[in-house]
């Protein structure tokens, strides 16, 4: 390197790590990168020679094109649309998507793929209904690359996102069934540890309770808002459950109710009404074609890229819900 300024690359090249994690070490970003890696990337810099350029540490980051998805693993299909929205918003920047999976409320592996992304040159972070575990959000803030995240709300913390109400989704869709005379309505396959399910649980009974109506603590089957979470709500039902409608938590979980009931003996909509709450293409490839409360996720991966495109603000934007009438709502009596 004689007469010739060392760089970051070179850096990386003689430690054997990327040029992202010479950057976080240059940046003493502590917790991104081992005691080890560290020690390589100090010597091989004193080696060369390299004095810190503060832009050049940063290039990496500032120039990359990439933006990095990271997705709960919930056996659901709402990210799919939102994955559309990213990439084509990211088409019109001219950037380029990466995605990688969290797994469902496993922090080790939340862990892994934040880490992942943290370590190789990313604009920016999205991550789609992913619940951090705290540990998870210190890596994620301590990084600082842009981040934001879709479908997913938070009282306790002040991050950006962008989601639906999901307070409005459980009370708009229990505002339906009450509206086409049903009163016995159960709520199926919630996840009520979460933000996300808490909301949805507090919007339906207090919906209920402006009806005047008493929530029986079975009407409320947990789950993960997956088909087989639906499919094990409706077996708890049963027969002879007293329901006239239910709601599933999810489009997966609808149909899973939708097909257990069938198996029970119910008509659908005749002896059940079944709402979904999502909305997504898959509430059309059944019979009875599912009525939903649509949330609009395309345009949250749209809004979370062009968020990212112009930082500087910490967006909590809530996109709009519609009810969408297809066949599986009649009225009770």
């Amino acid at each position: 390197m004689v007469g010739m300024a060392a760089t970051i690359k070179d850096i990386a090249k003689l430690a054997g790590v990327s040029p992202g994690t010479v950057s976080r070490v240059l940046a003493n970003k502590v917790g991104f990168f081992s005691e080890h890696t560290g020690e390589k990337v100090r010597a091989a810099a004193a080696e060369l020679g390299y004095q810190k350029n503060t832009a050049a540490a940063e290039l990496v980051t500032q120039q990359s094109n990439v933006v990095a998805a990271i997705v709960n693993s919930t056996k659901t299909n709402f990210a799919s649309p939102i994955i559309e929205g990213i990439q084509a918003e990211a088409h019109r920047h001219d950037l380029n998507v990466i995605i990688l999976y969290a797994g469902d409320d496993d922090s080790e592996q939340q862990r892994r793929a934040l880490t992942t992304v943290i370590e190789r040159p990313v604009r920016s972070i999205l991550l789609l209904s992913v619940d951090l575990a705290a540990e998870n959000l210190t890596l994620l803030q301590n990084s600082r690359i842009p981040f934001c995240f879709l479908s997913i709300s938070f009282d306790e913390i002040q991050v950006p996102y962008i989601t639906s109400d999901d307070w409005q989704v459980g009370y708009q869709a229990t505002q339906t069934l009450l509206k086409l005379g049903h009163q016995n309505i159960g709520l199926a396959g919630v996840d009520s540890d979460f933000h996300t399910g808490r909301q949805r649980v507090a919007g339906y009974r207090q919906a209920m309770q402006e009806a005047g109506i008493t929530v029986q603590p079975e009407w409320i089957q947990l789950g993960n808002y997956s088909y087989t979470a639906g499919q094990a709500a409706m077996r708890a039902y049963g027969a002879n459950s007293g329901l006239t409608a239910i709601i599933g938590a999810s489009d997966m979980a609808a149909v899973g109710v939708l097909n257990t009931a069938r198996s029970l003996g119910y008509r659908v909509p005749t002896d059940l009404s079944i709402l979904a709450i999502d909305g997504t293409e898959i509430c059309e490839l059944v019979q009875p074609a599912l009525s939903s409360i649509s949330q609009n996720f395309y345009e949250m991966g749209v809004a979370g890229v062009q968020q990212l495109c112009a930082p500087g603000e910490l967006p909590q934007k809530i996109t709009p819900i519609k009810l969408v009438e297809r066949d599986s709502l009649q009225r009770n009596g």
